[in-house]
């Protein structure tokens, strides 16, 4: 069979996440069979889900940050005790830290910050000319949540960068933002980004979208970020005693972004119907009186009494049967298959795909009852899929990845693709609403985006350049699919540092 070198950086980039380097041979096995090199991903058995020793379940984190909450607040009131009358009481400074690790606001001043906290991530700091040097901070201890929190990137980023096709990580990445999260809402945010991910996400992405939902909307970490473990039935018992009422949060994300869609015709009442539906969706807190902190409950007590009216249909008051039932029908409903279809060929293939692919990527979802295996299937067999011009850009996340993937160096520590994510506005985990980080290329074109990029291609290319020849790098990448254009930019730089650099931002490199 004839090898298409042009075919297989499609297989590798628009669904994968990029060649491998070293002696990995991905150019030259998904060119022989383009389509088949990249379907195989999809047959590795449990090759989604993310076991590494150390990363605990979500109760056990709860408890870990329960315990470490706790000894700070004693510690807190010994020294309030201790402590001259005219002083005022200081916040623990491992909080501070923890609160702006990775924040989305100012995210070069959070970079920077980073990287006084851990001198590896200096190198993706933009160079500034004349800059005066900062004064030496004292370093810190990492508390139980940024530990947590880095173990958690670290496992998944070395995943990423050693995955076979990198086609099943890369759904991965987009069913996490479909059903974001952010770990700048707290400290049990941060704590469980990643356990939600391998929890809720990874066990499913090959399996079915109903699943999925309703792994999803009973996390603990969904139910905080959108604060459904505060709402109360009007006429719970809970809600009578409180005064409380509704938070219609996740109900509003739960058809607006997660299943029907925006336009897919429901009402504000619906709305309302489905928050009720799901109040008593809580977890189970730091004293256990609903069941084993940090795990999902159903509290009877705040449950809204009463059958509930939702799109036409009524349903039962029959606990927390109720919202499953709810959420398994709004599965199934025609809207989420055309939202999920459209939303899913915009992020593997252009940002208008054709209306023949949406057409079989819905007809697909439905046929299917949500088989997402049968989905990314469907969407490889579809030759528009193939056809269509490298028009998307890498995310800051594909791009960091893919670096680390061409030049075969797996990370040992986190600190490099945190900071260059928080430099290029895609802080991992934390996406600034629950919409997720946006997927067009308007998103990541900017000048200003595409200057960052550069700094960080100049800056892996400075430590890496010497011992590395990019024009090797090249034929790793790109094969004889290598434009003219680039294969002569790498040949005239001035260095193999300049070189690497140019190869990183080239089109081959950047576009999928």
């Amino acid at each position: 069979m004839a090898r298409d070198s042009h075919a297989a950086m499609v297989a590798l980039n628009r669904f994968g996440l990029g060649a491998r380097g070293g002696a990995s041979g991905d150019i030259i096995n998904a060119a022989s069979d383009p389509r088949g090199f990249i379907k195989a991903d999809l047959n590795r058995p449990a090759g989604a889900l993310l076991e590494v020793p150390g990363l605990l379940p979500t109760p056990a984190l709860a408890q870990a940050v329960f315990e470490y909450e706790l000894e700070v607040k004693q510690a807190r009131e010994a020294a309030a005790k201790s402590a001259p009358p005219e002083s005022e009481p200081r916040r623990d400074a491992s909080l501070d830290r923890a609160a702006t690790e990775t924040s989305p606001k100012e995210l070069a001043r959070g970079a920077a910050e980073n990287a006084n906290a851990d001198p590896t991530m200096a190198a993706l700091e933009p160079t500034r000319p004349n800059a005066a040097k900062p004064l030496p901070s004292p370093q810190l201890p990492l508390n139980i949540v940024q530990k947590t929190y880095r173990a958690e990137a670290l496992a998944r980023l070395q995943r990423a960068v050693i995955a076979d096709g990198g086609f099943v990580e890369r759904l991965v990445v987009f069913w996490s933002n479909h059903f974001c999260i952010s770990a700048n809402k707290g400290q049990l945010a941060r704590m469980w980004a990643g356990s939600f991910e391998r929890e809720a996400i990874r066990p499913h992405v090959l399996g079915r979208f109903g699943d999925m939902l309703k792994a999803v909307e009973q996390h603990p970490a969904m139910l905080f970020f959108l604060d459904n473990q505060q709402s109360l039935g009007p006429d719970s018992r809970a809600g009578q005693n409180r005064k409380r009422g509704l938070n219609e949060n996740l109900a509003r994300e739960i058809m607006e972004l997660h299943t029907l869609g925006v336009g897919g015709g429901y009402s504000q009442d619906d709305v309302t119907s489905l928050a009720r539906i799901i109040t008593g969706w809580t977890f189970a807190g730091r004293e256990g009186k609903l069941g084993t902190p940090g795990s999902f409950a159903f509290n009877a007590n705040a449950h809204e009494p009463g059958a509930q009216r939702l799109l036409g249909k009524v349903y039962e008051d029959n606990g927390v049967a109720q919202g499953e039932a709810a959420l398994a029908d709004l599965a199934r409903h025609p809207a989420t298959a055309k939202f999920i279809a459209s939303k899913f060929a915009r992020h593997f293939v252009s940002d208008d795909p054709p209306q023949a692919l949406l057409a079989r990527l819905q007809d697909v979802f439905r046929r299917s009852d949500g088989d997402l295996k049968a989905l990314a299937t469907a969407l490889l067999d579809s030759d528009e899929a193939w056809q269509a011009p490298p028009t998307k850009l890498r995310s800051p996340y594909e791009f960091l990845v893919a670096i680390g993937r061409l030049t075969a160096r797996i990370p040992d520590d986190p600190s490099r693709y945190l900071g260059g994510l928080n430099l290029l506005g895609q802080p991992l985990w934390s996406p600034a609403g629950p919409n997720g980080f946006p997927d067009t290329n308007a998103a990541w074109a900017a000048p200003e985006g595409m200057k960052l990029r550069l700094d960080i291609s100049s800056q892996v290319a400075s430590r890496l350049g010497e011992g590395i020849d990019p024009r090797d790098l090249l034929e790793l990448a790109a094969a004889d699919a290598a434009s003219p254009e680039t294969r002569r930019t790498i040949e005239r730089a001035e260095s193999r540092q300049q070189a690497l650099a140019l190869l990183l931002m080239s089109p081959e490199f950047q576009r999928r």
